[in-house]
């Protein structure tokens, strides 16, 4: 049995960050039925295609595991059979642009007449507010959150990171609030809204700078690399390279092979109990007792120095040499790892991390797993729908459209263009 079986999933999301939240609940096993407008379907379908005529990697690597029903929310029929979903339906996600469903004329208010059971879990770019009208971006969540004036480095313009902190950061948010509410509608017997703005979700990624705000009213930050620097610090978290968050010394260091290989990089963490042995390693047994040297404190203002002769022993080791030597003696590192290695990871696809999947428009293509591994409940990755593959089979069996009136709705061209028999 899957851990959310049973529950239906009315899906209204579209592009990264709704796709992302619902893509998680049907590989736990909700059955999701993600709503497309008849002809057109979800933007991503056609967004950064690569092979002609097929949907591209954006949509199939967000969408897996779901049923797809084209429907017309402005049609009159294509109302009554939305009226019907959110009846049969525990869960409503959203991340339409602010007032969408209230102009489509399912206000909250409504859709609880329809069913005072069911969940609307919303995403939004920002909450209550002067910029709650907004939308947002994945890159300007991140500006908003605050993770990109503290990435980069200190003599730098802000960065944005790789990660799709603002999007699928904040689906995974709302996918834990979705989950929370249906575990207490079981005590009340009532759904909810749940609601996750995405400027709220990079900042609860960027905590610890936050948490560095706050200490720098009492003083320097002394585990950046600026303090050693004798760099004086603003009123601001400043942007600290990759200098580690936690507190220890770190930076990412040249391995063998940089001058050709861009991901030919390690990090590396000097912790103050692992220090004898980084002495050691690198060919710098004095300095395990040389003044300056022996103490962390004392350290400090040499970071550089100290880095720079690590690096010097790195370059004369691939990054997976160095994560051989160190790791028995329980100096953390780790390598920078390429997209092209993570794909190329055996052991990642005997995970479920990486997975392998057939699509018979596109064939076989790549995509990341299920994160979250459930002993009792392993997540089966399965393809994404084609547009409007599951339309007929939605009317049928969870509305319960039958002969004339199936006819009826397939004809008022609410639902598009129904396919006679769902895709193999």
């Amino acid at each position: 049995m899957k851990a959310l079986e049973g529950i239906k999933i009315l899906d209204f999301t579209h592009v990264q960050s709704g796709p992302t939240c619902t893509q998680l609940l049907a590989w736990f096993g909700a059955d999701v039925i993600k709503v497309e407008r008849p002809g057109v379907g979800d933007a991503t379908r056609k967004q950064l295609v690569d092979v002609p005529g097929a949907d591209s990697l954006y949509f199939t690597m967000l969408n897996h595991n779901k049923r797809s029903i084209e429907l017309d929310s402005k049609n009159a029929t294509g109302k009554e059979v939305l009226t019907r979903l959110i009846e049969e339906c525990d869960v409503l996600v959203e991340n339409f642009a602010p007032g969408a469903l209230d102009r489509m004329g399912f206000s909250w208010e409504r859709i609880q007449e329809i069913n005072p059971r069911i969940i609307m879990a919303s995403i939004k770019g920002f909450g209550p507010g002067k910029y709650a009208d907004c939308k947002v971006y994945e890159n300007v969540a991140q500006c908003a959150g605050g993770s990109a004036s503290t990435t980069g480095f200190l003599d730098g313009p802000p960065l944005v990171t790789g990660a799709q902190i603002g999007d699928s950061g904040t689906g995974l948010h709302l996918c834990l609030g979705i989950v929370t509410a249906l575990y207490q509608r079981e005590k009340t017997g009532r759904g909810q809204k749940v609601s996750c703005a995405m400027q709220d979700s990079v900042l609860n990624l960027a905590r610890v700078k936050m948490r560095d705000q706050q200490r720098l009213q009492r003083g320097p930050l002394k585990e950046y690399s600026q303090y050693g620097e004798g760099i004086p610090f603003g009123d601001a978290t400043p942007r600290a390279g990759n200098d580690s968050g936690g507190g220890q010394p770190g930076r990412i260091l040249k391995c063998k092979g940089w001058e050709n290989d861009p991901n030919a990089y390690t990090y590396f963490i000097i912790q103050a109990a692992v220090w004898e042995k980084v002495c050691d390693v690198i060919g710098k047994p004095e300095w395990k007792t040389q003044e300056g040297y022996a103490k962390p404190p004392e350290r400090l203002d040499k970071l550089n120095e100290i880095f720079s002769t690590i690096e010097e022993w790195t370059k004369t080791k691939t990054k997976f040499e160095v994560m051989d030597i160190c790791n028995p003696l329980n100096i953390p590192v780790g390598p920078i790892l390429s997209m092209k290695e993570i794909a190329e990871d055996e052991g990642l696809y005997a995970t479920g991390t990486m997975v392998r999947v057939d699509h018979p428009e596109r064939g076989e293509y790549l995509s990341v797993g299920c994160p979250i591994k459930l002993s009792d409940s392993p997540a089966e990755v399965r393809r994404s729908p084609l547009l409007g593959e599951h339309t007929t089979e939605i009317l049928s069996d969870v509305l319960g459209y039958k002969g004339d009136d199936l006819n009826r709705i397939v004809g008022s061209g609410a639902v598009g263009d129904v396919k006679a028999q769902a895709a193999e």
